[in-house]
């Protein structure tokens, strides 16, 4: 089973649980700005997890429908979302089981480079490209590979609770992995992996540019400061389909 099929489960939400919706809600605050819609404009969320950024965008007017593999993150969107706002579905970020084009497709919080070859990972961006209708708007949120090499934490651990967690992290055969291992009185170690496959400005901005994809700015963060490879923590490619 690859890795993403396994670690967005119920420890996921442990793991990750200090994510909050001001958090989100900040982001998409600035992510407007950029976007340039108008109110009810359609926007998908791919790779919308446990859907905080989709409601955050549901706040601001748009029409939202937030997609993932996970079923267990999907529930979780379900549980925030108590009005129905958002339509949700489940599916693969390379084929997602959708007809019709958005005024915004969005993919944040590095929910790309899941795969180890590049032919997968480029179908993702070739199903942002068919999503979107003609001039329609893209966010792609990824790490910033140089700030990850420079600045990566090798080892942490913390108490979740009655959990015990801990992550190394390495980069290894051009990717970055974080192996999680949870340990709780009288059970076995639970064992995780998350990776991302790094790619550099330049090779982003390929990948786009193949896809028929048109860059506009790339920020190194919410704060809408421009992209700096020292410096910047992300690596935030917006822009739009060619017209």
């Amino acid at each position: 089973m690859a890795w993403y099929q396994e670690s967005f489960g119920n420890d996921y939400l442990i793991v990750y649980k200090h994510r909050d919706m001001q958090g989100a809600y900040h982001e998409v605050k600035k992510m407007i700005d950029w976007l340039d819609l108008p109110q009810g404009a359609q926007v998908l969320d791919l790779c919308c997890g446990m859907g905080r950024h989709s409601m955050a965008l549901t706040e601001f007017g748009y029409e939202v429908t937030g997609v993932d593999l996970s079923e267990v993150l999907l529930n979780e969107a379900l549980k925030l979302d108590e009005t129905k706002q958002v339509t949700w579905l489940r599916g693969d970020m390379r084929e997602v089981p959708i007809e019709r084009q958005f005024d915004a497709v969005v993919n944040l919080f590095t929910s790309f480079g899941y795969f180890d070859e590049n032919e997968q990972n480029e179908k993702v961006i070739g199903e942002v490209q068919r999503l979107l209708k003609k001039g329609g708007r893209f966010i792609i949120d990824f790490l910033n590979p140089v700030y990850i090499q420079a600045n990566l934490v090798p080892q942490s651990e913390r108490m979740e609770g009655d959990l015990f967690i801990r992550e190394a992290r390495a980069i290894e055969e051009g990717c970055v992995r974080k192996r999680i291992v949870i340990s709780q009185k009288d059970t076995a170690d639970r064992h995780y992996l998350e990776q991302i496959k790094l790619y550099d400005r330049t090779a982003f901005e390929a990948m786009l540019e193949k896809a028929g994809l048109h860059i506009d700015s790339v920020y190194g963060g919410y704060d809408g400061q421009p992209y700096e490879a020292e410096t910047s923590s992300r690596m935030i490619f917006v822009g739009h389909k060619e017209g």
